[in-house]
């Protein structure tokens, strides 16, 4: 029994004198007094000590440990609050179109619809209201075709606009020099009004005017004129007069494949029905044929029973 007890000493002398620090050594010895053995007062002291740790520090893993817990517990809770959360925000802010985003979206567009069927209509009763509002003297359904005009016929005398009024006008806009067109027209032209006279005992007025006035002189507008009607009278003048009338009768004409004084000259192909007033009643263009110019120009000056 000697023999193990001071084994036992000898192992607890070891093993508690290195870890004891010089301060806890002083506590040592006045805890065990000045006669007692080393490793009893080291003992002592190590039971003394752990034991105060218990103490304070009992609580403390437990409050350690119940921190944790709350920690995990709380993270765990943050996280599934957070989720919650996300999730929540997920049906309201996360996703492509929320609730309240499709809300606004609906109410904007229906405002806009609303809006825009409501100026619709105020526009289009502006319109009704302009349409049937209309200004005494002003001409309904007619083109503001025609105008005032001084030109020379092919006699070389002058010539206006109101030399022609009290009387049916049929006008086309043409050229000596054009190859077939305008022969054709003219033709056309003279055959019809023969033959609204022989039907309907009207006179028509034809007259041809140049859109060339550089090489249609009076001289060269009487040669041609007479090689289609005898009635058919002619009309020329200086460049500006011709461009004046051409723009008055929205007639365009331009000089084409220029050689020197050899060119020809594209243009309108239409011909103009004026009344005695030298109101512009109707245009007939290339489409029409010789009868149903004549039936067309008498329909207008009659009317539908003819």
């Amino acid at each position: 029994m000697r023999g193990r007890a001071s084994q036992l000493h000898a192992l607890l002398s070891r093993a508690l004198s290195p870890s004891l620090p010089p301060h806890r050594a002083r506590s040592l010895a006045q805890i065990a007094g000045p006669g007692a053995p080393r490793f009893e007062a080291a003992f002592l002291w190590r039971a003394r000590f752990f034991s105060s740790d218990a103490a304070q520090g009992g609580s403390k893993p437990q409050a350690a440990a119940a921190a944790a817990g709350a920690s995990q517990g709380g993270g765990s809770d943050g996280q599934s609050g957070k989720s919650e959360q996300g999730d929540a925000g997920k049906s309201v802010r996360g996703g492509p179109v929320s609730w309240l985003s499709f809300l606004l979206l609906l109410i904007t567009g229906g405002g806009i619809i609303v809006y825009y069927d409501k100026e619709k209509k105020r526009h289009i009763e502006e319109l009704k209201n302009r349409t049937s509002a209309v200004k005494p003297g002003q001409s309904v359904g007619t083109a503001a075709i025609g105008g005032p005009f001084k030109l020379l016929n092919h006699d070389g005398k002058p010539v206006t606009d109101k030399d022609f009024l009290g009387k049916w006008t049929l006008l086309y806009f043409g050229f000596t020099h054009c190859p077939d067109i305008c022969p054709d027209e003219l033709q056309k032209m003279a055959a019809a009004i023969d033959k609204i006279k022989e039907k309907a005992k009207l006179d028509i007025v034809p007259v041809f005017i140049t859109v060339d006035p550089e090489r249609d002189t009076v001289e060269q507008v009487r040669d041609y004129v007479k090689e289609f009607h005898p009635d058919l009278i002619g009309l020329t003048g200086t460049a500006d007069e011709i461009r004046q009338v051409a723009r008055a009768y929205r007639v365009y004409y331009m000089k084409t494949e220029e050689e020197g004084s050899d060119y020809l000259v594209d243009h309108s192909i239409v011909m103009y029905l004026m009344n005695p007033k030298m109101e512009f009643v109707k245009f007939y263009g290339k489409n029409y044929d010789t009868d149903s110019l004549a039936e067309g120009i008498i329909k207008e000056i009659k009317g539908p029973a003819s």
